[in-house]
């Protein structure tokens, strides 16, 4: 069983729909490199011919992220600091699993080393371009339940929060404001999308939806 999320080119509304020319690549260089990225910088024609010049990241890592759904329809979720923005973040576990790399087994590593779980049962939710006008990044993401312990091991820069939640206050905060992980929103709804559509076993997505 394949348990990676597909990729489709292309929505059913956009067949036959004539599209502009593709961005041409005239020449391209790299401006920075360390072990998890590479900066790169291009000249290029865009779609109306006009030459430009672009910078794209491109990560060594695709991006992984995963729903730990528990019997009762709570999940899982870890709080941490986050650099970038200087944020305290709740999120699902997720990480990062070397290109090349099966991404289904990445995002299990970072459910155990994360969460401190393991889990019998997984449904693919998303395949994501991260932030396509500027970075090459691929994300993949799972729901997952059949939940059982195992221990945990963060990364040695990481001090992690783990809480278990009703899945309707996870989509309250989402609404909020105060969730705003880009890949656990996406999934949050994903999973609401799959609960009430029959892509989840009936009393998994019952649980999820408060329908006990």
């Amino acid at each position: 069983m394949n348990n990676t999320p597909k990729t489709v080119d292309e929505p059913r509304w956009a067949e036959g729909l004539v599209k502009p020319p593709a961005w041409r690549r005239e020449s391209e260089r790299t401006v920075f490199e360390n072990p998890w990225m590479r900066l790169t910088q291009h000249q290029v024609v865009a779609p109306t011919g006009l030459a430009s010049d672009y910078t794209i990241m491109q990560p060594k890592n695709v991006a992984t992220g995963v729903l730990p759904i528990h019997d009762d329809g709570t999940v899982v979720l870890v709080g941490q600091q986050r650099f970038a923005l200087g944020t305290y973040s709740w999120e699902i576990p997720e990480g990062g699993a070397p290109v090349g790399e099966d991404p289904f087994d990445g995002v299990r590593r970072e459910l155990a080393e994360e969460a401190g779980l393991e889990a019998a049962h997984w449904a693919p939710a998303l395949t994501m371009e991260v932030s396509n006008s500027v970075t090459t990044e691929m994300a993949y993401t799972w729901l997952a339940w059949g939940l059982g312990p195992v221990p945990v091991a963060p990364d040695p820069t990481e001090v992690i929060t783990i809480v278990r939640v009703p899945f309707a206050a996870l989509l309250e905060e989402i609404g909020r404001g105060t969730v705003r992980d880009g890949l656990t929103v996406a999934t949050a709804y994903r999973a609401y999308h799959m609960a009430q559509n029959g892509e989840l076993p009936e009393a998994l997505a019952r649980a999820l939806l408060g329908r006990v």
